[in-house]
């Protein structure tokens, strides 16, 4: 494996560390796109998963591998077609036995 794969591999295992406890509780969710930074040792994605009072959102984090910090960097809402075509074409990058989208964290 090259460096550059391992740096990827690397990034991406701190990423889920931090990015999957936050998530679960909107599973299940789908990575929509992501980005990886080299210069500064982050991941730019977007997710999208059911809210609990906005339907369907898309939302942007940017993991910061260098500081091991997740940032939220906002969120649009996703219209019902838009997010079954995604929901159809992939696997998620959470999923959930039992999706419990009015009980989860409002934030």
């Amino acid at each position: 494996m090259s460096q550059i794969e391992e740096f990827k591999k690397r990034v991406h295992e701190m990423r889920d560390e931090k990015a999957i406890p936050h998530l679960q509780q909107y599973a299940p969710v789908w990575i929509v796109s992501e980005k990886l930074v080299p210069e500064d040792s982050s991941v730019i994605f977007n997710v999208l998963f059911q809210h609990n009072r906005y339907g369907w959102v898309s939302r942007r984090y940017k993991y910061d591998g260098f500081n091991n910090v997740l940032y939220q960097k906002g969120q649009n809402t996703v219209g019902e077609d838009d997010a079954l075509d995604v929901v159809s074409e992939q696997e998620p990058y959470i999923e959930a036995s039992i999706s419990d989208v009015p009980n989860a964290y409002g934030g």
